[in-house]
């Protein structure tokens, strides 16, 4: 199976052990940037937006 280049992670902090896991997710296909987070079990993943509501995105 070919390797998917199309996310990438481009901040992380916390650990799997004591607390979850955060980290933003950049859309290299659009430029858009995904909040995930994670603990246990349980996970989230959310679109980052800019002030007027719109996607956050990077230049890429």
């Amino acid at each position: 199976m070919a390797k998917n280049d199309r996310f990438q992670v481009i901040h992380e902090e916390g650990n799997a052990l004591t607390s979850g896991v955060r980290q933003v997710l950049l859309d290299t296909s659009t430029g858009v940037q995904y909040l995930f987070v994670h603990s246990g079990y349980a996970g989230g993943l959310c679109p980052l937006v800019d002030r007027e509501g719109g996607p956050l995105k990077w230049d890429v």
